[in-house]
């Protein structure tokens, strides 16, 4: 199988992935009555307004070696302004991961589809690789976002459930030392080859992949 069509599949995929995640948390504020990710430009379907170079770069790199795991520009949000702003901000940092789940289910089920009509087809290494990236690079993306660590939306999520003044030193870990953590683990498995997000996200998306695409994951 060429290259190009496994990285022009990754990076179709890696896209849609990134982009829709921002912009579903972007819309969802947008909703609740904060003007907030509007004022900076962020409630758009024009994906290329919501990519940071850095997580890109590192849901490319990552998806070397497995899955990928990466993050977009993050969208500028202020509870204050929502309408139940505990709660509306709940939805909206949920919102991102969900339409990753709901990504990987219309590529899953378009794999089904072609497993039945044309399993040909998945002899083609591009469909193969736009459906398979299609469904574990969201996967991916889903659950390690869901990892309670800042800067990432789990952090935010874990956060709306603490008492103060809990809440407010949670948060202000995860933003000063969050990213540091975060990182570190990341190229220290990337390094070494033990992997701590892997050991965390590897079994969760072993199960979903395989309820999804009713095929056993294959890495």
């Amino acid at each position: 199988m060429p290259p190009i069509q496994s990285f022009l599949s990754l990076l179709i995929v890696g896209f849609l992935a990134i982009g829709l995640h921002e912009y579903a948390h972007a819309k969802l504020a947008d909703l609740a009555g904060d003007p907030t990710p509007r004022y900076f430009g962020r409630v758009t379907l024009n994906l290329t307004k919501h990519f940071e170079l850095f997580g890109t770069i590192m849901l490319f790199f990552t998806a070397l070696t497995g899955f990928g795991i990466g993050w977009g520009k993050p969208v500028p949000m202020d509870p204050r302004k929502m309408r139940n702003p505990k709660w509306d901000h709940f939805v909206a940092v949920l919102g991102g991961s969900l339409t990753n789940l709901l990504q990987a289910a219309v590529f899953a089920l378009v794999w089904r589809a072609v497993t039945v009509l044309s399993p040909a087809l998945l002899n083609n290494g591009f469909v193969f690789w736009l459906l398979f990236y299609g469904v574990v690079l969201n996967l991916g993306l889903c659950l390690f976002n869901l990892l309670p660590i800042g800067p990432l939306d789990g952090m935010w999520l874990l956060g709306t459930f603490l008492p103060e003044p809990a809440r407010l030193n949670w948060t202000r870990f995860n933003l000063t030392f969050g990213s540091i953590v975060l990182l570190g683990a990341v190229f220290l498995g990337q390094a070494s080859g033990f992997s701590l997000t892997g050991m965390i996200i590897r079994p969760a998306m072993r199960v979903l992949f395989k309820a999804f695409t009713g095929t056993p994951l294959p890495i």
